[in-house]
């Protein structure tokens, strides 16, 4: 499982395509990194994860809330609101 978190974050933090990522690298194979990162997407667990950082930050008084955004992408917007 580490494997696949380490190479779903390398994605993430160089932009290179699922099948570049290379088991000799240590991180599994690219198609096995993305089919976890689907598994755990549908299963909610980026979005569990997300709600845990932020309240362990909000805990921690580290959430600086001047320098926040919101947008229809992550908050929904009812009809007149």
């Amino acid at each position: 499982m580490r494997e696949a978190v380490q190479g779903i974050l390398v994605v993430l933090r160089t932009g290179i395509s699922w099948p570049h990522v290379r088991a000799e690298l240590g991180f599994g194979s690219g198609v096995t990194c993305w089919r976890r990162m689907d598994e755990w997407q549908r299963a909610g667990v980026w979005a569990r994860l997300h709600e845990l950082l932020l309240a362990r930050l909000q805990a921690a008084g580290e959430i600086e809330w001047s320098r926040a955004v919101v947008d229809g992408s992550h908050v929904q917007a009812k009809k007149g609101a």
